[in-house]
């Protein structure tokens, strides 16, 4: 009788983890719709959205202070920082192996260099 109860507690729980397994990917196919169906979804508060355009074909106009050091150093300029920014031109100050030294590159696109 003990081995009669065993067998069919197995096959009950293998016909219940099958059943179990087949009503998940049936239920998954039902589309319940509670309220308006053709409502937008909420609308989203964290922050508002960009302006139109933003981030495509916006290019840097002038000269990048991280840029021009970065080109100071190129130039072999030690310890170089940005000490002044001008509409035209970006100072760049340093040490090379004569003392203190400056460069100058211009305020466009690129910092191209002025004068050494």
């Amino acid at each position: 009788m003990m081995q009669f109860m065993a067998k069919a507690g197995l096959a009950a729980m293998l016909i219940a983890g099958t059943l179990a397994g087949t009503a998940a990917p049936a239920a998954a196919q039902l589309n319940i719709i509670i309220g308006e169906p053709d409502r937008n979804p909420p609308p989203d508060y964290r922050r508002p959205p960009p302006p139109p355009g933003y981030g495509y074909g916006r290019r840097p106009r002038a000269c990048d202070p991280r840029l021009a050091e970065d080109m100071a150093r190129d130039y072999g300029l030690r310890r170089a920082r940005v000490v002044d920014i001008t509409p035209r031109r970006v100072i760049v100050q340093g040490w090379t192996r004569r003392g203190p030294d400056e460069m100058s590159f211009a305020n466009v696109r690129g910092c191209p260099p002025l004068r050494r």
